[in-house]
């Protein structure tokens, strides 16, 4: 469920709440903006925090011991989407505990595509 608070928000986000700029003058952008985002720092950090965490859980419980010939298709799956998970996660606690802004990619342009990726991967998982 946490995912898809997260993945929600960022799907909103990336199409809907950053076109609005182009029908809305700025004042009327940065009110509507504003007054979305005032629910969104509420909940969808904290959803973020509770996906990586249930998402390390699983690692732990099913990636399993890597065989001699290296990784089972399976685990590669799984630590790729462990990696894009672990870095949304890393940037959303710097931003919202310990106050650092990204420095690069600032916008939620690449987080909205690492989830799609993350879904797309989950796909693909169990072939």
């Amino acid at each position: 469920m946490s995912a898809f608070i997260y993945g929600g928000f960022l799907m909103t986000d990336y199409l809907f709440l950053s076109r609005m700029q182009n029908s809305l003058d700025n004042e009327e952008y940065t009110k509507a903006r504003s007054a979305f985002m005032i629910y969104v720092r509420n909940v969808v950090p904290y959803s973020l925090f509770v996906a990586v965490g249930t998402g390390l859980y699983l690692i732990h419980t099913l990636f399993g011991s890597i065989a001699p010939e290296g990784l089972s298709y399976f685990q590669s799956i799984l630590a790729l989407k462990a990696f894009l998970g672990l870095w949304l996660g890393i940037r959303g606690f710097n931003q919202k505990i310990l106050k650092i802004d990204p420095w690069i990619f600032k916008s939620h342009t690449l987080p909205f595509y690492f989830v799609i990726f993350i879904v797309i991967l989950s796909q693909f998982m169990h072939l």
